[in-house]
């Protein structure tokens, strides 16, 4: 069992540890959120939430302090006694009332080199007082020190700090016993404000009325902690006579009286803490509680605490009353009988504790990197997606208006005739209305002579010219009310794909840009110039354009003499004003005026257009510098202290792993095999020392990537990971991936001659593991034969995800095992299709049952050359063995256009047909034995 003090040491360790990522972490937040506010808007953000900040610090900051609430101030000092094993508080119980007759004030232990006491307010200053601790020269400290007296009301609220050389206090662990007086909610903060505490209740008596309610309150206020409650023995000796027993040392066993439960033979509490120490910590737990029912359940103090919900007569359930802290560590309070037989039940109740805080601060750590990283993978894929997109919705919006341009001038054309022969039927239509109209109208400013005839030439021009308006105006206004509704077709048949395109440009436009932006003008380009407005208002410049044009049509009309101004020349007038109005003209006219507005429209689009294309095209190059920078930078930075924290949080849990004989060695690292980790057995341990920070981030990534990936039977899983900092002399500290391990490797089942239908169940499995990857937005990126990994009973796991990453994620680096790299790999631009190329290149292995190099590969001198090969179409060669489908299934897995590649549904489909055939004629294939597609159409499951 650890030791109390290095269950404290170790949590001062960890703590300085939390609080040191916890730095780094703001650091690297800090720059993250400065990096992200660019021109482009804040394209991410990285928040640490003050209430998280503030929880961890509370730990992360607070040494442990084991406050010692209780009864009675016998029973506390009693437990401080035991804790330091070491009489350094005088114990005294009082048999009038079985409490303290004096009230005692609040004690706190810290370390010091020597023995020393003062007395300090809650403030912090210190109260000068002489003290009987420096006159008596004593190892314990004086009761009177220890006492509030009434006359010293001064000090009543003053803390007496001890400062005291003891192990257990000498990385800043606190021991802080209660006063005696004082609301619950007052003594419960003031003990500790400074600390991360531990709990302890000591009792000697059955809880009376009070002291229930006091624990109930306890609760409230302590927001339910856990907390250990002690029985401390009554003293036979001291109970008649009130005296102070020796204090150099804590009373034995001896002068103990024991109670019915107390009683039980020694030798039954040493055989339950064998079987403690030889079991795991879960074990432990469950042989504790079961101890516990054992001995307490028939005690009264065991039933009250039942009641109030601190202990459960089903040990092995745990309180459920901070279950909305799903993903919290939660501990359990405990009752002990004797602390000298059951210093072990107190030291595991200690040690559980501070695993409790560790694990806690260091899972709300974690998950702030963990939403910052995932935070990450959106937005990647959302600039991913805005690079690709942008640019299809402008050649579309560029290639729909020349469309639309073209079929709007065809039917402009078209609309000639329809609107001549609308103005004609118009013209007859109004024509009578219009002639009795002129006939009544009154000539205004024009003088004429008795006879009715016209005084000047000027005076006819007037008239003609109010007659002319009055008719081509009333004339102009049915023609143009007629026309509005035709064109109104022509504006409502074509502005809904473009309008919605350019609405997406402007939206991604203006999340970006300023007001002023080129979409937003494009818009109102657009509104203004298609649709070809045509209103009765007589600002419209189509009507004042129709009107010109008749009084053009008109203006050639003869004057021989000066006509008489009556009722029989104003008709005549209006009616040679429509006969000489030409249909076939005015429509001409406005069909032209309708091109002439599409041209300028077009013409004012494309301006339009190209500006936006160039301001798009600055934007998504920020973006892809952007998206580059979290790949590279920012991504791995949060992820390395990501692994720290988690790193720490499985240590606590779950301790070092023990590593056994080493299994393999790669580039990057060593693996150990392992019997048993965190409940999962056997385990393979994967050693890295990474040289310098950015192996560090990168596998910090693999870390995250791998850790996050759901658990699938296809798929080995990462079980957790240590950093050992103590490795190298401290200096290059190691860190040890923990994930399951199986048998073998494809590699060793086909060198041991594996046989041809477990290599097509195994086929077929590597297929259901990619295809599951891929499903998660992964790409592995290394398949080969190492990498595929088989149990007992041959069937395949894909591990060392060390390459996988989601594809939004991925740099375009060049990585992978040289043979099976797609030729795209070398451009920096693929997708998930580069892991169906390197299924091809595996399956050639798995039908030729041997691991030779492919005859092809092995005649290229060096990695350069099989490279500048497969870029040229270097592919392995056909062997007598492989049957037409295997053979074509592996061609199309490795073609050099990705797109040709088949789907992985479409692999495994015919992978089983494959498989379905050779189970029904077991026969391997060792030439040409079938015809193509002889599939069995009969159904076998190998998943």
């Amino acid at each position: 069992m650890t030791s109390l003090s290095a269950e404290l040491n170790r949590f001062c360790e960890f703590s300085k540890r939390t609080k040191q990522i916890l730095d780094e972490t703001k650091s690297c937040f800090d720059d993250i959120n400065e990096s992200g506010n660019s021109e482009l808007g804040s394209l991410f953000k990285a928040e640490l939430l003050r209430e998280e900040e503030q929880e961890i610090l509370d730990i992360a900051q607070r040494p442990p302090g084991i406050v010692i609430l209780g009864q009675n101030s016998y029973s506390k000092f009693k437990i401080v006694n035991e804790i330091f094993n070491n009489g350094i508080l005088p114990v005294i119980y009082s048999a009038a009332a079985g409490h303290d007759d004096l009230p005692f004030r609040m004690v706190r232990f810290k370390h010091g080199e020597s023995l020393s006491y003062s007395l300090a307010l809650p403030d912090d200053y210190e109260i000068v007082d002489h003290l009987d601790a420096y006159k008596e020269q004593s190892k314990t400290v004086p009761l009177k020190d220890l006492q509030i007296h009434s006359a010293d009301k001064a000090s009543d609220s003053a803390i007496l700090e001890i400062s005291y050389n003891h192990v257990i206090l000498r990385q800043g662990a606190q021991i802080i016993v209660a006063p005696s007086l004082g609301e619950i909610s007052k003594v419960y903060k003031t003990c500790t404000e400074s600390v991360s505490p531990i709990l302890v209740y000591s009792f000697s008596d059955d809880l009376s009325d009070e002291e229930i309610e006091t624990l109930q309150n306890l609760q409230e206020i302590s927001q339910y902690e856990s907390v250990c409650f002690i029985r401390v023995p009554k003293c036979r000796q001291h109970l008649m006579n009130g005296e102070i027993p020796n204090n150099n040392a804590t009373n034995s066993t001896t002068n103990t009286e024991q109670d019915n439960v107390s009683s039980i033979p020694s030798r039954r509490i040493e055989r339950t803490l064998d079987r403690v120490n030889g079991n795991s910590r879960s074990q432990s737990n469950s042989l504790i509680g079961k101890n516990k029912m054992t001995i307490l359940k028939n005690t009264r103090v065991y039933e009250q605490l039942c009641d109030l919900g601190y202990l459960n007569e089903n040990p092995t359930c745990r309180n459920t009353r901070r279950s909305f802290l799903s993903d919290y560590y939660e501990t359990e309070s405990d009752l002990i009988d004797n602390f000298e037989s059951h210093s072990y039940r107190f030291n595991m109740f200690v040690q559980q504790t501070l695993q409790r805080y560790l694990v806690n601060s260091s899972t709300v750590l974690n998950n702030s990197h963990s939403r910052c990283l995932s935070m990450f993978i959106m937005s990647a894929f959302d600039m991913a997606r805005d690079m690709l997109i942008t640019p299809k919705k402008l050649l579309f919006a560029r290639e729909k208006e020349v469309e639309l341009y073209k079929s709007l001038m065809r039917i402009s054309v078209a609309k000639t005739n329809e609107i001549r022969e609308m103005i004609g039927f118009t013209i007859a239509e109004n024509t009578e209305m219009l002639v009795q109209k002129a006939a009544d109208y009154e000539f205004l400013g024009v003088e004429f002579n008795e006879d009715g005839a016209i005084m000047t030439h000027k005076g006819l021009k007037i008239c003609t010219y109010q007659l002319q308006e009055l008719v081509l105006g009333a004339l102009n206004q049915s023609i143009a009310g007629k026309l509005v509704k035709s064109v109104n077709i022509l504006r409502d048949s074509y502005t809904g794909t473009l309008s919605r395109c350019l609405e997406s440009l402007e939206r991604i436009d203006k999340d970006h840009a300023n007001e002023n932006s080129t979409s937003e003008a494009l818009k109102q380009i657009v509104n203004a110039a298609y649709q070809v407005e045509i209103s009765l208002q007589s600002s419209s410049s189509f009507v004042r354009t129709l009107f010109e044009r008749m009084k053009q049509l008109v203006q050639s009309m003869p004057w021989h003499s000066q006509p008489k101004i009556d009722l029989e020349w104003k008709k005549k007038l209006a009616t040679d004003i429509l006969s000489n109005l030409s249909e076939a003209r005015l429509a001409k006219s406005i069909s032209g005026q309708i091109k002439e507005r599409l041209n300028k429209s077009h013409d004012a689009f494309a301006t339009a257009l190209r500006q936006l294309e160039q301001k798009h095209s600055g934007r998504l190059d920020k973006i892809e510098e952007e998206r580059l920078k979290l790949r590279k930078i920012h991504a791995p930075k949060v992820a390395k202290v990501a692994l720290e924290s988690t790193s720490i949080k499985d240590t606590i849990l779950h301790g070092m792993p023990h590593m056994g004989r080493e299994i393999g060695r790669g580039q990057y690292g060593v693996v150990y095999s392992c019997d048993s980790w965190a409940g999962c057995q056997p385990c393979a341990i994967k050693s890295v020392v990474p040289p310098d920070e950015k192996h560090w981030n990168d596998l910090a990534l693999e870390f995250y990537y791998t850790k996050n990936i759901p658990e699938h039977e296809r798929v080995v899983a990462l079980r957790g990971s240590v950093i050992d900092y103590s490795y190298g002399g401290g200096t290059n500290p190691a860190v040890l991936l923990v994930m399951d391990r199986l048998v073998r490797d494809l590699y060793g089942a086909i060198k041991q001659g594996l046989d041809w239908i477990s290599r097509l169940v195994v086929a077929a499995d590597v297929v259901e593991g990619m295809r599951f990857l891929h499903s998660q937005g992964l790409v592995h990126r290394d398949i080969k034969l190492k990498n595929v990994l088989l149990d007992k009973t041959n069937r395949a796991k894909i591990t060392d995800l060390g390459f996988c990453k989601p594809e939004a994620m991925m740099s375009g680096s060049i990585v992978g095992t040289p043979i099976h790299m797609a030729p795209e790999l070398f451009t920096g631009r693929y997708d998930n299709s580069v892991d169906v190329y390197a299924f091809g290149i595996l399956f050639w292995y798995i039908c030729a049952g041997h691991v030779k190099l492919p005859t092809a590969f092995e005649r290229c001198d060096n990695k350069d050359h099989l490279w500048t090969g497969v870029k040229k179409g270097l592919r392995p060669e056909r062997l007598a063995v492989f049957d037409t489908d295997c053979w074509e299934l592996m061609q199309e897995c490795w073609d050099g256009e990705p797109l040709k590649r088949p789907l992985l549904g479409d692999v495994q489909t015919r992978l089983v047909k494959i498989h379905d055939y050779y189970k029904k004629t077991a026969n391997p294939p060792t030439k040409e034995v079938r015809p193509k597609n002889a599939a069995s159409k009969t159904k076998y499951n190998i998943h």
